[in-house]
């Protein structure tokens, strides 16, 4: 046990070696940068490659110095031993994108660890130097504007690599922070530069999601662009042709409906199986009215690729419903529970279709001046009545949330009607009543 913690200690030494060594890199990375930004600057030594390489160079480890010894993934522990004598100013929990973290303020950035304790978000808040990246892609196309005879073509490339990476790291901080502009900022400048000869890579995936972070920031117009410059520049769709899925409801949003339908009707030709898209397009025909049977064709796919997803046959329920297509609106409705018994739409649809159809019934009766057509309306009204409280009660006992009490309101009025036929009818008038009263 002694010969152990002779080692813990002499670990712990080493460590606070380097972390005085730490708290002099700031300054040295400082130093060093500005003495090669002065020969960048230089008439003399600005022609030769060698200076732009050790400016850029420099430039990375600016970059790099504030972020100090610590990497995604590591432990409170790890962090606590390898940062020697550093503490951080402050510390709290805070809750970010719906998850609960520690964060860790310093003088100079952020540490974010997340429930299992690890590091999940270092946020520089004092870089050593501005836009640091964006000066080292300067300072390496420079490099190999004068590399004319390709000798250092592999050492810029994956200098340019190392780049985009970090700017990938960035967005992908900037979006776990909840800051969905920057990180579209951020994808946008690793697409770029992994563009940048001689590295000359596209970088799809940058691009793209540059997009949805633009989409989730509702800049539609920037979103727009990289979606549409992914699809017409590099024929990528996104993960099953989510990109026409994005532009559909960007133009949607801004107003142009014939765009949002010729961009899910494109993407559903390239991508049957889609169901976002289908989805889409199903949504368009449902609050357009247009082509009701190529609605209907929609809904067959869809159900077909997900034969077990309950909630299909419930959304097909309300479009039918909508047109009046009563019959059909509770077969689908009914097939929904069918697929899910635990399914509380399913029930909600159904009673509420049932019960539409109660009040339909009704006011046509009260116009009726035929009496045996009346009174055959009047035994219609009350089958559907009636017929509407058994899906009503089983999705009563479904739900835990505000649903319950609009539930109870419609049970309550249906119960209302048949009181008068027996205790049962009463008893439950009365429990809906009391249900209803807790909106």
């Amino acid at each position: 046990m002694k010969k152990i913690l002779t080692i813990l200690a002499v670990a712990a030494s080493l460590f606070a070696v380097d972390a005085q060594a730490q708290n002099k890199s700031l300054a040295a990375a400082k130093a060093a940068l500005e003495k090669a930004q002065a020969a960048a600057e230089n008439p003399k030594q600005n022609t030769k490659m060698a200076t732009w390489l050790k400016y850029g160079q420099t430039l990375m480890d600016a970059y790099n110095a504030p972020a100090g010894n610590a990497w995604v993934g590591m432990s409170r522990q790890e962090l606590q031993v390898l940062a020697g004598g550093e503490r951080p100013m402050s510390e709290s929990q805070v809750e970010i994108g719906g998850k609960q973290l520690v964060k860790q303020v310093f003088a100079n950035k952020n540490y974010y660890f997340n429930e299992a304790g690890q590091l999940a978000v270092i946020e520089v808040t004092q870089p050593l130097v501005a836009n640091a990246l964006d000066k080292a892609v300067e300072a390496y196309k420079k490099a190999a504007e004068l590399d004319t005879k390709g000798q250092k073509t592999k050492d810029i490339s994956a200098a340019l690599e190392n780049i985009v990476e970090k700017y990938t790291d960035d967005a992908y901080n900037a979006y776990s922070l909840g800051k969905m502009a920057d990180a579209s900022q951020l994808f946008e400048k690793a697409y770029k530069a992994s563009c940048t000869a001689p590295l000359n890579q596209v970088d799809t995936n940058s691009l793209y999601n540059a997009g949805l972070t633009a989409w989730e920031a509702l800049d539609w117009n920037r979103a727009k662009g990289f979606f549409e410059e992914g699809i017409n520049k590099y024929q990528y769709y996104g993960t099953a042709g989510e990109s026409y899925a994005k532009l559909a409801d960007i133009a949607d949003r801004l107003g142009d409906k014939v765009a949002s339908k010729r961009y899910l009707e494109e993407g559903s030709k390239k991508f049957p199986e889609s169901q976002s898209l289908l989805i889409g397009l199903i949504n368009y025909y449902i609050n357009s009215g247009d082509d009701t049977e190529q609605l209907f064709s929609l809904f067959k796919e869809a159900q077909k690729n997900e034969p077990d997803n309950a909630s299909l046959f419930y959304v097909e329920g309300n479009a039918r419903a909508k047109l009046g297509q009563n019959e059909e609106a509770l077969a689908a409705y009914d097939k929904a529970i069918a697929i899910n018994p635990n399914y509380e739409w399913g029930y909600i649809g159904k009673g509420i279709q049932l019960y539409n159809m109660a009040v339909d019934l009704q006011d046509k009766a009260s116009q009726e001046m035929n009496d045996a057509k009346y009174m055959a309306l009047m035994g219609e009204f009350e089958q559907a009545l009636k017929g509407c409280i058994d899906p009503f009660e089983k999705a009563f006992n479904l739900v835990n949330d505000e649903t319950k009490a609009n539930i109870a309101e419609y049970l309550k009025n249906a119960c209302f009607r048949f009181r008068s036929e027996g205790g049962e009818y009463q008893e439950k008038y009365e429990k809906y009543s009391a249900a209803a009263e807790n909106k």
